[in-house]
Parts: C-alpha cells; structure tokens; sequence
C-alpha cells in the first residue's frame, strides 16, 4: 500500500500553505482575540483558489476531492491556526451533504458552499458546542441516529472557550421531518475526529517549528540554548510523537475515503495520537520559550490554545480510547 502523495496533493497543499499565511497572520489573530469581527471577504478569498470546493462534488461546483486530498490542507489550516470553519464546513458538512443530503438539500447547499456563499456548521450529540455559529447559514445537526441540515433562523448563545478566535456557541436548531436528510451518523464523528487530529498535527508542527527558531537564536552562557542535550531530548520527543500521529491521520482519511471496515477505529487511534502529540508539544514549547512564552505579546499563545481547544473537540484522548477499548470488547468490524 503506497501511502506517498502526489504531486497534485503536494501542490494543493503548497497552495493552502501560502493562502493560510496571507489570511491568518498573527496580527488578524491578535486581533479576533480582541473581540474584532470576522472579515467575510477571507472566505471568499478560500472559495476563489478552490479550497472550499475540495469536498463537494464536480456535478456541484466543487473539484470532488476526498479525505486523502483534505489531510495536508487541514494540516497548513493548524499550522496557520486559521480561525474560519474550513474543517466543519469542508471537511465535515460538505461530505455528509454529498454522502446523505437529499436532493434539495445538496442543490441549495453545496454550490454555495464551493462558491463562499454559505458556512456550514456543526453539532454532534457527542460535542454539544458549535463553532462559529453566528455566521453559520447552515447547522448539519446530528439528532437521534438522523442527520438534519438546517438552515439559518436557529438560535444561538455564545459560550467562553480557550481559544477567542475559534468561537463556540450552543445552538437550538429546530428539526422536522424537512430538515431530515437521507443517512444516518455512524461516520460524523469519525469524520470530525480525523479532521481534527490533521488540523492539530498542524498546530504541533508550528509549536515544534516556533521551539526550534528560538532555541536556535536564544543564547545561554555564550551558545544556543538547543545545543544543550536536555532541550535536543525534549524537542526530539516532540518530534516522534508529531510524526506518528501524522502517519495515523494519514491512514485514518486513506480509510474514510476508501470506506475501509476499521475507518472508525482509525479514527479514534488518530485524534487519541493527534490530541496526545499536541498537548506535548505545547508543554514543551512553552518550556523551552521560558518566560517569554507566558506573556499575552508573544505569538506562542495562539497555537497553544488552539491545540487545548482541538485536544476536547470531537472526543478527547480518553474518550477515544474508551471507543477503541469498547469496540475491541464488543468484537466490533466496522
């Protein structure tokens, strides 16, 4: 099994790279931190290199691409820290509508979704908050083993969360029998997992890349504080782990995409890693920053409350592997 990626995936994932830095610099995340507003023309500007359009459907709009394709995008997504909804809408909202959505429902929705017309949303049983809400035109709300898509005129209250710029709300979505789409749920958290455990690998690589500029630049008793073995230690740990984690997500989207029997289980093994590898590598970068790293002006805080906020998100660590410990008890296969 060839696990390498193309040349294509390489060049999508160059492409997100550059876009990512453009529109999320730490100075647009400062300033969401600070309460300043969401700048609508930044999802447009996604819909127009056709990162939006990655899961939705040729026939819809979009470029009909798959988990596979989505995994070194998500990544650069963490690395950047984007603060828009590009995992719920892309990577959760577009699949589910394409896979279960009825016709109306992917007629309404997903050319409006390739084009930034519309953000999506969601809310599983299992994750009661919702991300970015107040903007959200449609809510894909996991209800009773149903899938509903439900579109704006939900209500919603704001809730405090670790990250300012991933903004989390409850919601009251009504749902009706025309709110109903046309599948059930058994894959949305394994979606919202594996979507999350990519954009968290992203966030540990730029905690690991931040660590090793300042470790590198920082100087103790006349040379770099990583030339010293303590630090090499932990920052190589980090990297070990950030690795591994990368391998396990990479398999998890292989086995979404290709609607493998162990998809769930792959899932669960990589957001348990992804949420494991980040809260190492957030420790550790804050303890090689030293002082510095704790204050409000430094850029470290963006990512390290990024990571706190995805390592609960879809499932903890522990909540995975209670999942994986009750498959592997039940005898589950699928």
């Amino acid at each position: 099994m060839d696990f390498e990626f193309d040349s294509e995936q390489l060049a999508l994932r160059d492409l997100a790279r550059d876009v990512f830095e453009k529109e999320s610099s730490p100075a647009r995340l400062r300033d969401l931190w600070e309460g300043g507003p969401r700048d609508s023309t930044v999802w447009k500007t996604l819909a127009e290199v056709g990162l939006l359009g990655l899961t939705v459907p040729e026939d819809y709009g979009g470029s009909g691409r798959d988990e596979i394709d989505l995994a070194l995008v998500l990544e650069e997504a963490g690395r950047a820290a984007l603060p828009e909804p590009l995992l719920e809408t892309v990577a959760v909202a577009a699949p589910l509508l394409s896979e279960a959505g009825l016709d109306e429902q992917r007629q309404r929705w997903l050319p409006a979704i390739a084009a930034g017309d519309a953000v999506a949303t969601v809310q599983l049983e299992a994750s009661p908050f919702a991300v970015d809400a107040d903007v959200a035109d449609v809510v894909i709300v996991e209800q009773d083993g149903e899938l509903h898509a439900v579109p704006k005129g939900f209500s919603f209250e704001p809730v405090d969360g670790e990250d300012r710029a991933r903004r989390l709300f409850t919601i009251d979505a009504k749902t009706s029998s025309e709110t109903r789409t046309n599948g059930d749920t058994p894959d949305t958290l394994a979606r919202c997992a594996t979507a999350a455990a990519a954009f968290l690998n992203g966030v540990a690589l730029r905690l690991l890349d931040m660590s090793v500029t300042h470790v590198s630049a920082r100087q103790q008793f006349g040379r770099p504080v990583g030339s010293f073995q303590a630090v090499k230690h932990k920052l190589a740990t980090v990297h070990v782990l950030v690795d591994s984690s990368r391998s396990a997500t990479w398999y998890a989207a292989y086995a979404l995409a290709r609607k493998l029997p162990d998809r769930q289980r792959a899932a669960s093994v990589a957001k348990a890693y992804a949420s494991d590898a980040a809260a190492v590598a957030g420790t550790e970068a804050l303890q090689v920053h030293g002082g510095i790293g704790f204050t409000w002006e430094h850029d470290l805080h963006f990512w390290l409350k990024r990571g706190k906020a995805l390592e609960q998100a879809y499932g903890s660590a522990a909540e995975h592997r209670r999942r994986l410990s009750a498959q592997a008890w039940q005898g589950d296969t699928d």
